[in-house]
């Protein structure tokens, strides 16, 4: 579960992790009133939305007037925010961070997330600081320090000195305190709240010595919200697509992608691999749809529904590979969702595993219409002609 910035911030502030004074305001006739309590000119508006890149896309302005700062919030929340992370037809901006403007000497990255390799919480540093970490990572390596914490001592003041102390130069002692409180504190908020990233990029260093965190990313592992209900209430419904929260109604794993074929698998690897088949046979996939190993006919129904109510959707696959899901089971899901739903697409099918007979004679006793694949290669093959 993602958490907007100036949420984020918020958790900052009560882990005493220094942040800019800001206001949100959801309107420009809130922005006098705002601006009125944050020390500036200059000071900054920042789109929230569930995206990143979102300087590159607009969405970071700095302003120095009142007339500017309503200018710049009007346009966010009038026109859709376009950036690298987002689709083509952009996000809408409900909520708009003002914040005042700080004197930059140097900006820092610093990260916390779980290192797969080492199965272990690890510290991400870096001197490059407001770039794509990625980026950074793909062409200058050398630049991305880590630190993994032993789950049974936790983070060390050692490990934040190995951090602080690889600046070039060396910062003074008050900067040098501040970057290692900023670690310590980032470490058990990551902790403390089951998060699976957080990030500030940038972290600065002001021209007067001060640590603070510009920018803030925070991501709560999903499987742990049922011991974080106080921010499980943080989810903010309007930064999701309305066929994924449709689908997470139903305990769907969907995703809603550029593309115009439809998809629905049983099992996120066998939905990777339809998705790649899809791609080399010429086409693109509309969503990723794993209905999982214990779906039942209802959820089969609502995750047929959810593919024909987006409009992109030239084509249908259903790849079913039968294990604890039954071929019978998905055939009669198919048919009551065309009951329910006029199918005006073609629908390929290809079923294998458990009851595989029982599921075939149950699509061909129907009045449905589709094409049978014999295998995955042929049920790509088969979708690719329908939208050329």
């Amino acid at each position: 579960m993602k958490l907007h910035e100036y949420q984020s911030k918020e958790l900052f502030r009560q882990m005493d992790i220094p942040v800019p004074s800001g206001r949100l305001v959801r309107s420009s006739d809130e922005v006098e009133e705002a601006l009125d309590t944050i020390t500036g000119p200059p000071w900054v508006v920042k789109a929230q939305v569930h995206a990143g890149g979102r300087g590159k896309g607009g969405g970071v302005k700095i302003v120095h007037s009142l007339d500017e700062a309503v200018s710049a919030v009007d346009i966010l929340r009038k026109t859709p925010l376009v950036t690298p992370q987002t689709t083509q037809e952009g996000v809408v901006v409900h909520q708009v961070l003002l914040e005042e403007g700080m004197d930059i000497e140097k900006e820092l990255y610093l990260g916390m997330t779980v290192d797969r390799s080492t199965a272990t919480p690890t510290m991400i540093f870096s001197h490059a600081g407001g770039m794509e970490i990625e980026e950074v990572a793909a062409s200058t390596p050398e630049l991305i320090l880590k630190e993994h914490i032993n789950p049974g001592t936790g983070w060390m003041g050692y490990q934040a000195r190995n951090l602080a102390f690889s600046l070039d130069p060396v910062p003074q002692p008050g900067v040098i305190r501040g970057l290692t409180n900023v670690m310590l504190k980032i470490s058990n908020l990551f902790l403390d709240l089951d998060c699976s990233l957080v990030e500030i990029n940038p972290l600065v260093i002001t021209r007067d010595g001060k640590v603070v965190a510009l920018d803030a990313k925070i991501t709560i592992d999903d499987n742990a919200l049922f011991r974080q209900k106080d921010l499980a209430a943080l989810d903010d419904p309007n930064e999701k697509d309305p066929l994924e929260r449709m689908a997470g109604e139903y305990n769907l794993n969907y995703i809603r992608l550029d593309g115009n074929i439809g998809a629905m698998v049983n099992g996120a690897g066998l939905a990777m691999a339809t998705m790649d088949v899809i791609k080399l046979a010429g086409a693109e996939p509309a969503n990723f749809l794993d209905v999982g190993g214990g779906a039942t006919e209802e959820m089969i129904t609502k995750g047929f529904e959810i593919i024909l109510k987006d409009s992109r959707v030239k084509a249908i696959l259903i790849n079913i590979f039968g294990g604890i899901l039954r071929c019978d089971v998905l055939a009669r899901g198919v048919i009551e969702a065309a009951r329910k739903n006029e199918i005006t697409v073609p629908l390929i099918v290809r079923l294998e595993g458990t009851n595989v007979e029982q599921g075939r004679e149950i699509l061909n006793g129907s009045d449905l219409e589709f094409l049978v694949a014999k295998d995955l290669a042929e049920a790509a093959q088969l979708v690719a002609k329908q939208v050329e």
